[in-house]
């Protein structure tokens, strides 16, 4: 089906060698032989993703981006191990094969996972689908229940018990990534001083049922069955997993959330065909999450507000490394209007909220 997600050309000052990638990759791998062609995946803005393609065999490489970085935001061993150790208890990882420390071979370490080869949803629903509202509605149900089913997993059964620490994680998030948004401030940023104030006036508890959370779950993550598009069978981006309270987790999903009756800016900002008839609204994504997960939800606001700011963090650790030119990428030039559009859609919310 053409509507597969396809690489592209590698982006300028992206390059691979695939001279120095392949002996490396046979001695790890059996069966591969001839020479790679290795082109990119063009979506994605944070860690860097290509295709590696070998007669007969697909391989995906994952390496962390080029220039200022956070420390632990870019652990390819970790995300390695999650791959492995999560497979059995959640099907839709890909599995990983080989995990690179030596930073000499590309300039950086990196992994390789099989390449699931299927359809991911990107701005819009495509025509091709031809999904009516009934089966939109069902796709997104079912997007929602593959994250309930996440949050479900016993992370010591699958030896990932020591990936987080659950006890304390609210006020962590708060509190690092206020901090890790003052590392990434620039001069054209937006300081978002009364949205942290209020989030931390009103941090709730920790869930007392702690989870494995994505971090990053969203339509574009998630890969469909070419076959059957209803069907999915792939979750992808696992650099951020961690073990903690699922409702942030939600809140995180919540700020990507575009709604079809959302202000034409926020439109702009949208990634994910969330706006399309059908598509279950924030409202309605939060209810359902509660009746399939069994988890009372009584203070939205707060778990969308903090989706929210987290998400412009990384969009301003991004929107870092453009302005000090270590990433020639020109989608990132528009990245600081982004934050101060979702520090804007902040205020909105804590305007209205009762709490």
């Amino acid at each position: 089906m053409a509507l597969t997600d396809s690489s592209t050309r590698i982006r300028p000052g992206e390059e691979l060698d695939a001279n120095r990638i392949d002996p490396y990759l046979k001695g790890q791998i059996p069966d591969l032989e001839g020479t790679p062609t290795i082109s990119q995946f063009p979506g994605g803005a944070s860690n860097l993703t290509y295709l590696i393609d070998y007669p007969g065999k697909e391989l995906v490489l994952r390496r962390p981006p080029f220039g200022h970085k956070a420390k632990s935001a870019h652990d390819m061993g970790r995300e390695f191990r999650i791959l492995n150790q999560l497979k059995d208890a959640f099907p839709y990882c890909p599995k990983a094969y080989a995990h690179c420390t030596d930073e000499n071979l590309i300039g950086s370490e990196f992994y390789v996972m099989e390449r699931v080869k299927g359809i991911i949803l990107r701005s819009d629903l495509p025509q091709e689908l031809a999904l009516d509202a009934d089966a939109t509605r069902t796709l997104c149900k079912r997007f929602i229940d593959t994250l309930v089913e996440l949050h479900r997993v016993d992370y010591n059964a699958c030896g990932l018990g020591d990936l987080g620490k659950p006890q304390g994680y609210v006020q962590r998030q708060i509190s690092g990534w206020s901090e890790r948004y003052e590392k990434a401030l620039t001069p054209d940023a937006p300081r978002w001083e009364a949205v942290k104030d209020w989030l931390q006036t009103n941090m709730p508890a920790d869930h007392p049922t702690p989870g494995i959370i994505h971090n990053d779950y969203r339509f574009d993550n998630v890969i469909l069955d070419p076959a059957d598009p209803m069907q999915i069978i792939g979750v992808l981006d696992w650099e951020l997993t961690t073990l903690g309270d699922p409702l942030m987790d939600l809140g995180n999903t919540l700020a990507y959330w575009i709604e079809a009756d959302d202000p034409a800016p926020i439109q702009r900002m949208r990634r994910q065909p969330s706006n399309a008839p059908g598509m279950l609204t924030r409202r309605e994504f939060v209810d359902y999450y509660a009746e399939r997960s069994g988890i009372e939800i009584d203070n939205y606001d707060f778990y969308y507000t903090y989706g929210l700011f987290r998400l412009a963090g990384i969009v301003q650790q991004i929107y870092y490394r453009y302005f000090h030119g270590q990433t020639r990428d020109k989608r990132f030039a528009q990245f600081v209007q982004m934050n101060a559009l979702l520090e804007h859609m902040s205020l909105n919310v804590i305007g209205r909220s009762s709490l």
